[in-house]
């Protein structure tokens, strides 16, 4: 899908302001949207509608277009798909459709995890996170499937809930260095590494194919000869563990 920039349209449409070649880029880019709404629809509930999805990644499309600078020689594919990503989450958002209760049950597995694999510097087992949270096993396994839709966009969602700053703000820099870019991306390196090194072999497989390899989760059963439903408790545990190490890093440059 990665195309080059058609740079004498992006010229008409930012230089001159033509607004044929703004539609022209609209249309052109249009199944970049296709592409991020079907991936995000996966382990959605079956009540949220795909075309409610791509009419919020098609404003976020825009969005992307009249805000992205040609000029810095970057893949706009990459810039588009966090707008696409990010409108419609808003959308999501403004829909409520992840119950508070939910919710609430991911951010407590994300506490356990953080605390426990802080204290043992370690990867932890599900029986130790479900006797912390004096559950029983299948009762977390229940449970993690239960949160399984609030991982999908993980990586959107507040560092707090009072803070409109967004983990993936962390990882996208979309203006120049700032004084403060250094120390971030020094800390979130290490959280990430730290994070990523306690995930199990199968979690790490399942990361990088997901989010690297671009495979959707069914793709990923098959690859690994692993139900569906598998596949998604192991995508849920790994971004649980890795959002705790963010929010920890998030900790970290309080203190500076």
């Amino acid at each position: 899908m990665i195309a080059s920039l058609n740079i004498p349209m992006w010229q008409a449409w930012k230089e001159e302001g033509d607004i044929e070649a703004k539609k022209r880029l609209i249309e052109q880019y249009l199944p970049l949207v296709d592409y991020v709404t079907n991936r995000m629809a996966i382990g959605l509930p079956k009540n949220v509608s795909k075309d409610d999805l791509a009419s919020n990644g098609v404003m976020g499309l825009i969005d992307a277009i009249e805000k992205f600078d040609y000029c810095r020689g970057l893949q706009f594919e990459t810039y588009a798909s966090w707008r696409i990503r990010g409108a419609i989450i808003d959308g999501l958002r403004q829909g409520d459709w992840v119950p508070r209760s939910v919710r609430e049950k991911a951010k407590k597995v994300e506490e356990a995890y953080q605390k426990l694999e802080q204290q043992y510097l370690r990867s932890v087992s599900d029986a130790e996170i479900s006797n912390y949270l004096n559950i029983t096993e299948k009762e977390f396994t229940t449970m993690l499937q239960e949160i399984a839709v609030t991982t999908v966009c993980s990586l959107e969602d507040p560092l707090r809930e009072e803070e409109s700053e967004t983990r993936l703000s962390l990882l996208v820099d979309e203006r120049a260095k700032n004084p403060d870019h250094k120390v971030h991306e020094v800390y979130l390196k290490d959280s990430l590494v730290n994070g990523i090194e306690k995930l199990t072999e199968k979690e790490r497989i399942v990361v990088s194919l997901f989010y690297y390899e671009e495979l959707s989760l069914s793709e990923i059963a098959d690859v690994m000869s692993l139900s569906p439903s598998r596949i998604s408790q192991l995508h849920s545990k790994a971004i649980l563990r890795l959002r705790g190490a963010l929010s920890k890093h998030k900790d970290q440059l309080m203190q500076y």
